[in-house]
């Protein structure tokens, strides 16, 4: 998940999805509300800890830290070095993704079907906004976290993309690299607070109109293909805090137009390559969590 939410486009809730943990990382989160005090108050702290799924909570959390933290260099380093085959990998990763999740769903209707259109629209919708360039304060860094994790937990919807439309991507992706405390406990305040309010409401869509829901989610996976299509032309440049110029617009293009345009080779066996790898890891995964599904309990 970690690693996922590291990339602009993917999200780390479809990594969750995929290996059947979503539903319990829900609820766990769900649990830690007002009457944990009560808890806490009558049977001590371990009781508290285990009646959150402490134990499930802690390997998650530290899995995401500890990849964050050790994948935000080299993965930086990869989209500008290697853009095509990384993400050639995760236009796989999400196409098997929409497959996977398509199979949980027991039968369409015309108001599902609409809903899976809604959620094509809307994802497609959001990554065709301009980013925009909010300064690296305080307080747009507690509501980026706040945002930000809501999208995380969303599969389909990345979190890093919606840092990036917010201007504040890069600035965030600095302070981990450079280990900024005070950006990074910023943020994460900001992503405490987003997470506790926006579990219950997934979790509460999940419980009572799971179908309908997961055929959304799936539309909004479905829609962010074109953000992380691998041959693109940048159209417009922005400058970011250090001077350099990163991308602000760009459209998509075929392998073939790639190269007229950029006189660069398309690397399309590499892509293909990649892409598989991508498709392989999300079937190894869903055969691995239907082997052992009581690692996700």
């Amino acid at each position: 998940m970690g690693a996922a939410d590291v990339v602009p486009g993917v999200s780390g809730g479809t990594i969750a999805f995929i290996t059947g943990i979503l539903d319990t990382l829900l609820d766990s989160i769900r649990s830690i509300n007002f009457s944990l005090l009560g808890v806490i108050k009558e049977k001590g702290l371990k009781a508290a800890f285990l009646h959150i799924n402490g134990p499930f909570l802690l390997c998650v959390f530290a899995g995401i830290l500890t990849s964050i933290l050790t994948l935000a260099k080299l993965i930086s380093y990869l989209l500008v070095t290697h853009p095509i085959p990384v993400w050639s990998f995760f236009f796989g990763l999400i196409l098997i993704s929409v497959v996977h999740m398509l199979k949980q769903v027991q039968g369409f209707s015309v108001a599902r079907f609409a809903l899976f259109v809604l959620g094509v629209a809307v994802a497609w919708g959001i990554t065709m906004i301009n980013p925009m360039a909010l300064e690296l304060t305080r307080l747009n860094i507690f509501l980026g976290g706040c945002i930000a994790i809501t999208a995380m937990l969303l599969p389909g919807i990345s979190g890093s993309f919606i840092l990036v439309l917010l201007g504040l991507y890069t600035g965030v992706l600095g302070a981990v690299k450079n280990f900024d405390l005070t950006v990074m406990l910023t943020f994460v305040t900001g992503a405490i607070v987003g997470l506790l309010s926006f579990s219950h409401l997934l979790s509460l869509l999940l419980r009572k109109y799971h179908d309908a829901t997961l055929v959304f989610l799936t539309g909004l996976m479905l829609g962010t293909l074109g953000k992380i299509w691998p041959w693109k032309e940048t159209l417009t440049w922005r400058e970011n805090s250090k001077g350099e110029m990163v991308a602000l617009s760009e459209r998509n293009l075929s392998p073939m137009q790639f190269e007229q345009l950029t006189g660069q080779h398309s690397l399309i066996l590499w892509a293909v390559i990649a892409m598989f790898a991508g498709i392989l890891l999300v079937w190894g995964l869903e055969r691995f969590a239907a082997k052992y599904p009581q690692m996700a309990e």
